[in-house]
């Protein structure tokens, strides 16, 4: 019983890990495309700020599938 518990846990932890990488992607970019929109002369250091930020996020779907 204990072990079917533990395996239960662990994919919610897994899958709320990972829904919340999701949302931080999908809000990076959205703001990102919200920034060029208002300001398309910037959009280089837009892209990159964006991609960094897209990668931090992923990498707390990793933490949550690998912990």
């Amino acid at each position: 019983m204990i072990e079917i518990l533990a395996q239960m846990t662990g994919s919610i932890q897994g899958g709320l890990g990972c829904l919340g990488a999701a949302i931080g992607v999908g809000l990076v970019g959205a703001k990102a495309a919200e920034s060029v929109g208002r300001n398309p002369g910037a959009s280089g250091k837009i892209l990159v700020q964006a991609i960094i930020g897209m990668a931090l996020a992923e990498a707390v779907a990793f933490y949550a599938l690998f912990l």
